[in-house]
């Protein structure tokens, strides 16, 4: 495999499942460390993204846990709010690693995004994933919290994910307590105390997957 040099802008995708095949979330991100041990990307504060929200605007939770999966969805240019997130991809996992801090710097916690093992577009420069709904929050004293078990059974319930398949994701999420409890990569690699290069400039909006009305827009401006 070839790996992505440090500085590189990417497309961090989550493809749109099922009847939103056309409805992805495109997150520019900025390549920190790419090699053997796993991609690290930084997703900045204020990046311009491309994320399906509901037809009046709201986000997609705003449906129910059920009618998430199954509400008709659109295209919206939009940027990141939140502060920055440095995003673990381990190879071999079906899952990503997510460090969060605060306004201030201080570190707030992991949270670990369970989904598809990567596929990467090199020519491209885009690693497309599939979210997996369930999710964990570790906290820094190394707690651990289940997130969004009523969205995974809503998906179920939506047929979004067969119960085989929610049985699988909930292995998965074992597995990946396994790790935690074990302090294993990437959540020893002290990436706390990391902070993006202050020469690094935000990504240009995403370019892929854009509806002619986004494109014609961007280009207008």
């Amino acid at each position: 495999m070839t790996f992505w040099e440090p500085g590189t802008t990417i497309e961090w995708v989550y493809e749109g499942p099922g009847q939103h095949a056309d409805k992805p979330l495109v997150r520019p991100m900025t390549v920190v460390r790419d090699d053997a041990d796993g991609l690290v990307a930084w997703l900045a504060p204020g990046t311009p993204l491309l994320k399906p929200v509901l037809v009046d605007g709201r986000e997609i939770r705003h449906a129910g846990p059920v009618a998430m999966f199954t509400a008709e969805r659109v295209l919206k240019l939009d940027v990141w709010r939140g502060t920055g997130i440095l995003k673990v991809s381990p190879p071999g996992k079906p899952w990503s690693v997510w460090y969060f801090w605060d306004d201030d710097a201080t570190f707030r916690g992991w949270y670990v995004n369970l989904e598809r093992e990567h596929v990467r577009d090199r020519a491209a420069r885009r690693t497309s994933t599939v979210d997996h709904v369930l999710d964990l929050w570790i906290n820094p004293d190394r707690t651990i919290e289940w997130k969004d078990e009523d969205e995974l059974e809503g998906a179920v319930s939506a047929g979004r994910f067969s119960a085989a398949e929610a049985e699988r994701i909930v292995a998965d999420a074992h597995l990946a307590i396994r790790d935690v409890e074990a302090w294993t990569a990437p959540f020893s690699g002290g990436w706390e105390s990391w902070s993006a290069p202050a020469a690094w400039r935000l990504p240009v909006a995403p370019t892929t997957h854009q509806p002619t009305w986004i494109a014609e827009e961007l280009h207008s401006r």
